[in-house]
């Protein structure tokens, strides 16, 4: 089987890479560049709780050395503090340099068996047919390369989407930023600052933590105003430093400078066949605090599970579209969304041309793309896969699980976000009082073998967890979590036929064609393909498995 093509090296194309071989999926990573990042630390980028999670997975040391969570959020308008946040409820926003991102992912990458990372390889043509993909890229060593699927991930410019000919329609410089890197002590240690409407300057400046008593300063510009000239940039760094520590400008030590123009754009299609988009490929953001990188980041975790399966044992169109169906709508909703906070936040229109029944203030909207919240922020919900007989748990069907401790088979406890991108689903039993026992005392007790028998007639490898609660969530709930981390379906307690019937949506339905010579992984024989109104007999069978009590 050949390996998937990922064609760029960024961040974006690093953690499909990695998440690829998490699934164990191999993967050539085409690199235009010598495979270097160079230190931009006005260029950075803030992970929340589920994107830093999954920089972790795969391997990114760098969040440990060089991110800085956010020890609060403060909001500032004219001179007083109208607000501030702290996040001992939750993860801290964690902010490092672009650069230090890329590095330990490629880091990962470079130790890891599965990826091969091929550099001074700039792409020039591809060719599909019905069994994979063949790309030509020039360089040092130029030469053909074939693949089972490739994913372009190579920027805004991106080569890959101009040979699928597919359309990236939106708005050009919808917000301009004049930003500078800079070694000074702020009155407010490790705090992040939005200052709105300052008594003279730009209508809007934020402050973000780097290590080694660094600072990202960002100043709102006309979005088609005069260029900015280092004597102008010098006169924003001195005038806000002079704002924020008492009327004069403490020393300060200007590392790195740059103007950052936000486009807004979205692809028309984000598949061709056995090509797909990715990133900034794909969709470009970041307006009113929004985050392009993550974005990029979750496109590579939605992808990466379902290319493993049509690697290892095939996929049905079905969901290899869904892909773009899930990501493409998701982004797009973020879009609608800053375009909208824009009209009433920098148009003059009022807070009434927002989305219908918004009341927050200015200050509480632009936060929320910051800190990953509301609609300008939160990760998203997708649409779930079927109609189950749902129990209500504080997850909303197709979110995001939450991070709670779980028994894993090995018997060890984790968080629930660390046993993701494994190609596997995961269901979990939530059974009170297990929490305080050896695993050996109630792994055939009770719920548990008969739950056991169901997850292993599923038809994807699926592994078994245990958790001592779960939000929302009452005893003997079962929950279906996608690899990638989202709730699939919850159910009161052992249902063999719905869960089935679930895990079977998640991939929408068995390949066209049942062997596909796509590999032999669990799932890929005959009953995969069946319907589940003819096993639900022997599914419902499994229910009058003995029970421990």
């Amino acid at each position: 089987m050949d390996p998937v093509i990922v064609v760029g090296s960024g961040p974006v194309g690093l953690s499909l890479s990695l998440a690829l071989a998490g699934h164990g999926v191999p993967s050539v990573l085409l690199d235009e560049g010598p495979g270097k990042e160079e230190p931009r630390p006005a260029r950075s980028v803030v992970l929340h709780a589920d994107t830093a999670a999954m920089a972790h997975r795969l391997g990114c040391t760098t969040l440990r050395d060089e991110g800085v969570p956010f020890a609060a959020w403060r909001t500032m308008r004219r001179r007083q503090e109208t607000r501030r946040i702290t996040f001992e409820d939750r993860p801290a926003p964690l902010h490092l340099p672009q650069h230090a991102l890329t590095r330990g992912l490629r880091d990962a990458a470079h130790a890891h068996p599965l990826v091969q990372v091929v550099t001074d390889a700039k792409l020039d043509a591809l060719e599909q047919d019905a069994h994979g993909v063949t790309a030509h890229t020039r360089g040092s060593s130029t030469t053909w390369w074939r693949g089972s699927h490739l994913v372009g991930c190579d920027g805004a410019r991106s080569t890959v989407r101009k040979l699928l000919d597919i359309r990236f329609p939106g708005r050009t410089a919808v917000e301009r930023y004049a930003v500078a890197a800079l070694r000074a002590e702020l009155p407010w240690p490790g705090e992040a600052l939005l200052h709105r409407s300052p008594p003279s300057g730009p209508e809007e400046i934020t402050a973000r933590p780097l290590p080694d008593g660094v600072w990202r300063l960002d100043w709102l510009l006309p979005s088609r105003g005069d260029l900015v000239t280092p004597d102008a940039l010098v006169k924003l760094i001195r005038d806000s430093l002079a704002l924020w520590c008492g009327g004069k400008t403490p020393p300060y030590d200007l590392i790195d400078t740059g103007v950052h123009t936000l486009h807004h754009r979205l692809a028309r299609r984000w598949r061709d066949g056995r090509a797909f988009l990715a990133g900034d490929a794909a969709h470009l953001l970041g307006a009113v605090g929004t985050q392009g990188v993550e974005e990029g980041l979750r496109d590579a975790e939605n992808l990466a599970w379902k290319l493993a399966l049509a690697w290892h044992q095939g996929a049905s169109e079905a969901l290899l579209d869904s892909y773009g169906g899930e990501r493409r709508t998701a982004v797009a909703a973020r879009l609608r969304a800053a375009d909208q906070a824009m009209s009433a936040l920098r148009g003059g229109g009022g807070l009434r041309t927002l989305v219908p029944g918004a009341t927050r203030s200015a200050e509480a909207l632009l936060t929320d793309g910051h800190l990953g919240q509301g609609p300008l922020g939160s990760e998203p919900v997708y649409a779930p896969p079927v109609a189950v007989r749902e129990v209500p748990t504080a997850t909303e069907p197709g979110g995001p699980v939450a991070d709670v401790p779980v028994t894993a088979p090995d018997g060890s406890t984790v968080p629930l976000r660390d046993l993701l991108g494994r190609g596997r689903l995961l269901v979990l039993l939530v059974a009170p009082g297990t929490g305080v026992w050896d695993r050996r005392h109630w792994v055939g007790a009770g719920l548990m073998p008969r739950l056991a028998a169901a997850v292993d007639a599923l038809p994807v490898r699926a592994d078994l967890l245990v958790a001592d609660a779960y939000p929302g969530a009452p005893a003997h709930t079962v929950l279906l979590v996608r690899p990638d981390g989202h709730l699939a379906a919850t159910f009161a307690g052992v249902l063999p036929a719905e869960l089935y019937a679930a895990a079977d949506a998640v991939r929408a339905g068995a390949p066209a064609a049942e062997d596909g010579g796509q590999g032999s992984g669990k799932g890929s024989g005959k009953v995969a393909g069946a319907d589940v109104p003819a096993l639900r007999p022997a599914l419902d069978a499994v229910t009058s498995a003995p029970v421990i009590d």
